[in-house]
């Protein structure tokens, strides 16, 4: 049977760091880059544990800013 899992990417520079998508992620894939920040001087989110994504978007339903996009993946 194939195993359907998540991938989240994430555009860093149109983020503002508002942490709603980590507060959002159920499975926790989510957290702010805490010692880098992008063009505009916000911590950005980033992808910390991308095997535990079930590919809910749930991150990308809240994000204000529209910069995450969820791509459901099957293996075979």
């Amino acid at each position: 049977m194939p195993k359907i899992y998540g991938a989240v990417t994430i555009n860093a520079e149109r983020c503002k760091g508002c942490e709603l998508c980590v507060i959002a992620c159920p499975t926790k894939v989510l957290q702010l880059q805490p010692k880098e920040v992008n063009n505009k001087g916000y911590h950005y989110a980033t992808v910390v544990n991308a095997e535990a994504c079930i590919g809910c978007a749930s991150c990308a339903t809240v994000c204000p800013d529209a910069c995450i996009e969820v791509y459901k993946v099957i293996e075979k």
